[in-house]
């Protein structure tokens, strides 16, 4: 029976801890996880959701400088490692954030093993001391995990020698996540999830559906982002779009699903920057597990991730966004062929079940290469 216990701020979702039920149903890995009480994000607070958790401990730490993404740390960390006694350690964060050189350097006292993960898929540069944390990182783990492979090639670049597994971070519960058994009727409805900034593409959205003829109503959850001249900007492209449009806000994990059912396409046309780009989309596995087609943008892993559930068109390009829209509203029967081929895709790639395999296997692997 093989010992792991994962750091992760994200789990405290509870849809994500899905994995790790997945993980132990296998038998061969008695599984802990550190989490905090809640994840601050700004003024917000976001709390550890209740689900079922059984089948794995449960450690919840309050960490140090919560809503730190690089900075924050688990001061009563060492304290569960002397308790759990794990074999592997699973630090489920970026090699130079201080949680990752924190944990590494605590799992090596008790003689454990450590992995990280990483979605980080631009060679940006590192200040001090983040760098320093990443150098020590790299040196005291015994492989990684990267959530897409362009992560992978950054690694490779960065000079991390280890083994690298590439597996994304969390999958879907396609039982949760699936088709709506009756044809829903009204107009052709298109739905888009994220923020109305320009990093999500949300500009080249509202343009393009300005010029979309027929009957069709645009559904957005989520907000505007913090630049209030952004946010003028999108209110004002908004209202081009005269009464076609509702604005949700954000949704909770749970609500989600019911939101892809009552739309007829996804739209992700994110946009490439200085510093980031899209690491994986994990929008668009829901949706393709509810049987819905995706439209997005060649930007990051956008175009790997669609795979054959939907069109994937140039960054910037609005004709070709509208062309790729009206096609699927135009066409029912593309719909629908898309929709299987999306809902297949993501039950056999990205499932929790497939993706706490892969990880399964690439922990023994791991174990067994330090024996």
């Amino acid at each position: 029976m093989l010992r792991v216990l994962m750091v992760s701020k994200a789990c405290y979702v509870a849809e994500y801890r899905k994995k790790l039920r997945a993980l132990v149903e296998a038998g061969d890995i008695e599984l802990g996880l550190v989490v905090p009480p809640f994840w601050r994000f700004g003024r917000d607070v976001a709390p550890f959701e209740p689900g079922d958790d059984e089948g794995y401990r449960v450690f919840i730490l309050p960490p140090r400088f919560n809503g730190r993404v690089h900075l924050h740390y688990y001061p009563g960390l060492g304290r569960v490692l002397a308790e759990f006694k794990p074999d592997l350690v699973h630090l489920d964060e970026e090699p130079y954030d201080l949680v990752t050189f924190h944990g590494v350097r605590l799992a090596r006292r008790v003689g454990a093993t450590a992995l990280f993960f990483t979605w980080q898929n631009m060679l940006n540069p590192i200040p001090p001391p983040f760098s320093w944390f990443q150098r020590a990182v790299f040196a005291g783990v015994a492989g990684a995990i990267a959530g897409n492979p362009e992560a992978e090639q950054v690694l490779r670049r960065r000079g991390f020698t280890g083994p690298v597994a590439v597996i994304p971070q969390f999958g879907v519960d396609p039982g949760l996540f699936r088709p709506e058994p009756r044809p829903r009727s009204g107009p052709f409805r298109v739905g888009f999830v994220g923020r109305l900034v320009p990093e999500k593409g949300a500009d080249w959205l509202l343009e393009a559906m300005a010029g979309l003829e027929g009957d069709w109503e645009l559904v957005i959850v989520g907000g505007f982002g913090s630049d209030p001249a952004v946010r003028r900007q999108i209110e004002a492209r908004l209202r081009e779009l005269g009464g076609r449009w509702r604005l949700l806000g954000p949704f909770a994990s749970g609500q989600m699903p019911e939101f892809y059912r009552s739309i007829d396409v996804l739209v992700v046309p994110s946009r490439t920057g200085r510093r980031w780009k899209e690491q994986f989309g994990r929008v668009i596995v829901e949706a393709q597990a509810c049987g819905v087609p995706v439209v997005g943008s060649d930007s990051g892993e956008v175009p790997r991730t669609i795979g054959d559930g939907g069109i994937v068109v140039p960054e910037g390009d609005v004709l070709g966004l509208r062309g790729a829209i009206r096609r699927l509203m135009l066409d029912p029967t593309l719909r629908q062929i898309l929709g299987r081929l999306g809902r297949s895709q993501a039950a056999a790639r990205f499932s929790h079940r497939a993706i706490a395999e892969q990880t399964r296997r690439f922990y023994h692997r791991l174990v067994l290469s330090r024996a």
